[in-house]
């Protein structure tokens, strides 16, 4: 009987948010496909560096050893290399022991078309082109802009998300942008008791929650974490539609306009996933950074 994925948490990954490829990719730029390849078959004995990604993978694999070997984690690569290219790609995976099993070498097109294939709830690329695709897929996507890959020193893993047009939908957000900060807030507050429809990473959310709920609450090696610009009074629409949903979030945190990176810091982000092209160039030389293409910010 063919296995499936259906009850796992299931990440696809670029080869290129996995692993540091920036001195393939310039030979790919400069030189052309023809010595890219030759370029990584080559060097394919040759562990690659890893890239912004990497901390976060590690720990979410690690999860599994959290649960007594159960894989309730599934990570799965997703790469524009060919299988011969990627060989590479391979063996640096079974030099840092990362137990990544399942793989698409698309020989140069986008990989973004076997997302919903794998079951993917996320998926995390260098390449903004294959992220809005996935999005249009309906999966949680972002497009990896750190600067930095180091996680944390937490043995916890912590998310971080913005909320409207991440977590939410961008209903309200158009307003703001539209009408201004007053008919905003005025319309959130009319709105206190109506739930905002779900937003790309809703799904992503309720995945972590299922595997959160399969430790004790004291013990949860994840962590979760709103982290948005609004305040009050606009707070209650956000509390009562994650309510309506049957989804906790561990910590909230209204900003009212504040710059978002110390309390990122403070939190302990391992990944923060935002919408506004400005909150994650902030955040990005700090904090394991994707930007999230959806909704009136990115039109």
């Amino acid at each position: 009987m063919p296995q499936t994925l259906d009850d796992r948490l299931v990440i696809a990954i670029s080869s290129r948010a996995l692993f540091n490829l920036d001195a393939s990719h310039r030979v790919y730029q400069s030189e052309g496909l023809e010595a890219y390849s030759a370029y990584q078959v080559a060097r394919e004995e040759e562990p690659l560096e890893p890239g912004e990604a990497f901390p976060l993978v590690h720990k979410l694999l690690r999860l599994n050893d959290r649960l007594g070997g159960e894989s309730r984690v599934e990570v799965v690569l997703l790469s524009r290399n060919s299988a011969d290219t990627g060989l590479r790609v391979f063996n640096s995976i079974q030099h840092y022991d990362l137990a990544i099993k399942r793989a698409a070498f698309c020989g140069g097109e986008s990989p973004w078309r076997y997302i919903n294939a794998f079951g993917c709830q996320l998926f995390l690329s260098n390449e903004a082109e294959d992220v809005r695709y996935a999005l249009d897929c309906g999966v949680a996507a972002a497009t990896l802009v750190s600067s930095k890959g180091a996680g944390s020193d937490n043995d916890q893993l912590r998310f971080a998300f913005d909320g409207d047009a991440v977590i939410f939908s961008d209903e309200a957000e158009r307003v703001y942008k539209s009408e201004g900060l007053e008919a905003f807030t005025a319309s959130e507050k009319a709105a206190a008791r109506q739930p905002l429809a779900g937003g790309p990473f809703k799904p992503f959310l309720a995945a972590l929650q299922r595997l959160q709920q399969a430790f004790p609450a004291s013990e949860a090696p994840i962590r979760t974490a709103l982290v948005t610009a609004r305040s009050a009074p606009a707070h209650e629409r956000v509390i009562r539609t994650l309510r309506a949903w049957n989804i906790r979030i561990d910590e909230s945190i209204f900003l009212g306009g504040l710059d978002k990176t110390e309390f990122l810091r403070a939190y302990q982000a391992d990944v923060f996933f935002d919408d506004q092209p400005a909150h994650c160039a902030s955040a990005s030389p700090h904090i394991a950074t994707g930007h999230v293409p959806h909704g009136i910010a990115n039109t």
